[in-house]
């Protein structure tokens, strides 16, 4: 169902310090890249802040303005808006419930598990036909 993920250098950087620097709130934003029927490979990272009421700890918003930006940004610069991540401090790489009610189809979902020594795991997901999240095969060292 998924193609795999590549993620180049630069944008893996930009959202492995973000999430550390968020650190011990989840910290999340945008993803771009090329998706040609084959492997997506990702381009270009753009963390926003998280705006959740919420404890930022477990719960993390994206701001309507910055999603509409992004998508701005992904036209101006001729990508793809492939995706969405998000950190899960201290909790496993894996999609919550309220992650899986709001995700869209079409789109990947990287959720990066972090902790407090800065170490992370990353797993990327996308919605099948039933609205179950299937893990997308990742390669962070494209």
């Amino acid at each position: 169902m998924s193609k795999q993920l590549l993620i180049d250098p630069r944008p893996w950087a930009d959202i492995k310090d973000s999430v550390i620097k968020a650190f011990p709130e989840e910290s999340c934003g945008f993803f771009f890249g090329q998706s040609t029927g084959g492997d997506t490979v990702v381009h270009a990272a753009w963390p926003v802040e998280n705006t959740t009421i919420l404890n930022k700890r477990y719960h993390f918003k994206i701001n309507v303005k910055d999603y509409l930006a992004a998508e701005a940004y992904a036209e101006q610069h001729k990508l793809q808006l492939l995706g969405v991540y998000h950190s899960h401090p201290n909790q496993p790489a894996i999609p919550s419930s309220v992650d899986t009610r709001v995700a869209l189809p079409d789109f990947s979902y990287l959720i990066i598990s972090v902790n407090p020594e800065g170490q992370t795991e990353t797993r990327s997901w996308r919605l099948d036909d039933s609205r179950i999240f299937q893990e997308q095969p990742i390669n962070q060292n494209h």
